[in-house]
């Protein structure tokens, strides 16, 4: 049950739910995530303080700078030939992007081999990353399918979160979708629909479930993984998706929702509150694999960071600073790789199409 006071896209959703039935949970997520009058991403600045939440590369630079060593090494050791195409997918305000190329500008002979994407649908975020990013010449995409073919290197930093999940839960009717429809007094509630989930899926996801259980799916995230893993496989280069999730396959409900840094609920603030769920690396994975790319990890953030110098490069940064900026680096260094913090939750699943694991992921 909703108690907040109704927004133009909730009484959006409510008239297509009167019209049409109940809807899914990916159908639900999807608008408001992505309405193109109303949606979150749509309208809203979501990073840093003032926004919703702040992501690794708004936390600190040192984020970036090891994400543009870690590319400037696979060009090398890779020995790819140009025009390379640097892609980053969901690239916020463009931040990373940003701190990737200070980085890779440092070896000018292969940042004239690159050409810069940037895969982005919102408008406002469009205008953010032209103004930080002017300096470079950039082209934007609405997807993968328009950038041409060729050697990529591709980062996608919370991305596959915020993409529309399928929500199956098990009842002595077995395995039936759970719905986002109407109560009594026109609230908005969920429910358990009529969508089932087909035996091959339940077989796949191998899963030791008990009554009750939610199974979360996101055929949207897998689309994308096979995406990137048909180009990586295809054209050589490699990819790197990091974001917070589980490494195997698992029952939870994990969709939430997000407001000025507070949870709030996933049915309340429709259009004005960020809405995600856990990213099943397992499932992506298994996907870049269907297209005969080579999937390696996940590991954790803060393995992957540490295993790239990550405390190395803060004593650098924090060289003859002031002991309150170098305070702040270690809060930082400690956010971004701490177990207790972004360390753990977070994962990094890289995909190249050898079998040759790259650095840090050997372990």
């Amino acid at each position: 049950m909703t108690s907040s006071a109704s927004t133009p896209l909730q009484e959006k959703i409510k008239k297509r739910i009167v019209d049409h039935g109940p809807m899914s949970v990916a159908e639900y997520m999807s608008m408001c995530l992505s309405d193109p009058e109303h949606g979150y991403y749509m309208r809203q600045q979501p990073f840093g303080t003032k926004g919703d939440f702040t992501t690794a590369p708004e936390i600190s630079q040192l984020f970036g700078e090891l994400i543009g060593a870690w590319f400037v090494h696979q060009y090398l050791s890779q020995d790819l030939k140009g025009p390379v195409h640097l892609v980053e997918m969901g690239p916020g305000r463009g931040t990373l992007m940003k701190d990737i190329l200070r980085v890779v500008s440092l070896r000018p002979q292969m940042l004239a081999n690159l050409q810069i994407h940037l895969a982005e649908t919102s408008p406002s975020l469009r205008k953010a990353q032209r103004k930080l990013l002017k300096a470079y010449t950039i082209k934007w995409h609405d997807t993968l399918e328009t950038i041409p073919e060729g050697p990529t290197l591709l980062v996608a930093n919370e991305l596959f979160d915020t993409l529309p999940i399928h929500q199956y839960q098990l009842t002595e009717q077995g395995w039936r979708e759970r719905c986002v429809g109407l109560d009594n007094e026109d609230n908005l509630t969920f429910g358990i629909g009529a969508g089932t989930l087909s035996p091959a899926d339940v077989a796949k996801a191998n899963l030791q479930a008990k009554m009750g259980d939610t199974l979360e799916l996101s055929p949207a995230s897998n689309a994308i993984a096979k995406q990137i893993g048909q180009r990586i496989r295809k054209n050589g280069g490699a990819a790197l998706l990091i974001d917070y999730g589980y490494a195997k396959t698992a029952t939870g409900d994990t969709f939430q929702a997000l407001k000025k840094h507070e949870y709030v609920s996933t049915l309340d603030h429709c259009g004005e509150a960020d809405l995600t769920a856990h990213v099943n690396f397992q499932a992506l994975a298994n996907a870049a694999l269907t297209e005969g790319a080579k999937p390696h990890g996940p590991i954790g953030q803060g393995q992957f960071l540490l295993g790239l110098g990550l405390l190395e490069r803060a004593g650098q940064l924090g060289a003859g600073k002031s002991t309150l900026d170098q305070d702040q680096i270690r809060k930082d260094v400690e956010r971004l790789a701490a177990d207790d913090q972004m360390g753990a939750l977070f994962k990094v699943l890289c995909i190249t199409n050898t079998s040759e694991k790259p650095i840090p992921f050997q372990q």
